[in-house]
């Protein structure tokens, strides 16, 4: 590993600000310079295409594989990504050393107080099928559009008119330093994308120095939490049109796990939660399974293990 280590991240301003984090956090546990670390901005074709959803051009997919390249290539020596954009599988030869400490894993509306407030056939801006299908159970009378693009040109979106409201998560308005904007919902309301609101870094599997330095910065309890989490995606076999919510949490040594599956149009859900062990790795699996033996078959037709 060269003694400058580089820090591979996307050019958006909030994945700036997370390489960033990432950079201050390595600096501070090794009390290492922080211009030892280098910011490498990677280019992804996430980036590039804005004016369709992400499940119709390739999926998650989009937003990791120049950085997979780059970090595969010797390029850069870790890629930091916010975790809920992260496929749920991911290549071999790239390990997960560290996430950071949890933000707030809620989802804001911007446009409006609350969801009842939003008026009649509302128009709302947003290409996440979670948000969608949460929204649209909630209210069916709302009009759903594709929306991409960072946090600044959404608000713009909305700004401009080109819709009534959109959905932004909570932790990377705050991480933007917008924490006044928009008015969070709550989970009981919208459960989260699984592992959102966490920051993880990758490194290569085989670069044992990589993985040490990085692993100093790993918070135990959001690793716990959003691994169940992505674990229940693998067991349930979803993809980029599947309209998942999960929340992993602990309290008093035990870990709760919370989920909903949800039909494309909102017309059907089926959630439920299960607790056991941190660490028991039968918890999300058994709750995927038990989630898919209840659900109709407009949620199950979403879903590569069914």
């Amino acid at each position: 590993m060269a003694s400058l280590f580089r820090i591979g991240t996307r050019g958006s301003p909030l994945a700036l600000t997370q390489a960033g984090m990432v950079r201050d956090a390595l600096s501070a546990a090794h009390g290492r310079s922080a211009d030892s670390f280098e910011i490498v901005v990677i280019r992804t074709t996430g980036d590039r295409v804005q004016d369709r959803a992400l499940a119709e051009i390739g999926g998650k997919a989009l937003w990791t594989k120049e950085l997979d390249r780059a970090l595969l290539a010797g390029e850069v020596d870790c890629c930091v990504h916010s975790l809920k954009d992260v496929e749920t599988i991911r290549p071999t030869p790239i390990a997960i050393a560290a996430t950071l400490p949890r933000a707030d894993v809620r989802d804001r509306l911007i446009g409006a107080a609350s969801i009842e407030a939003l008026k009649h056939g509302a128009v709302i801006g947003t290409s996440s099928p979670r948000r969608a299908a949460q929204l649209r159970a909630i209210r069916p009378d709302l009009s759903i559009i594709v929306f991409r693009g960072n946090v600044d040109t959404r608000l713009a979106k909305v700004a401009a008119g080109e819709a009534d409201a959109t959905l932004l998560a909570a932790a990377g308005l705050d991480r933007l330093g917008r924490g006044d904007v928009g008015h969070a919902i709550p989970v009981e309301t919208m459960l989260p994308a699984p592992s959102q609101g966490a920051v993880a870094v990758e490194v290569r599997a085989e670069d044992a120095a990589a993985r040490a330095l990085v692993s100093a910065i790993d918070c135990a309890t959001t690793c716990a939490c959003v691994t169940a989490e992505r674990a229940l995606l693998a067991e349930l076999g979803a993809d980029c049109h599947s309209a998942v919510g999960a929340l992993a949490t602990i309290a008093d040594g035990e870990l709760t796990l919370r989920a909903e599956l949800l039909a494309e149009d909102g017309s059907d859900k089926v959630a439920g939660e299960a607790r056991g062990a941190v660490g028991d790795i039968e918890i999300a699996p058994g709750l995927a399974r038990e989630l898919l033996e209840r659900a109709p078959a407009s949620i199950r037709r979403l879903f590569a293990a069914e």
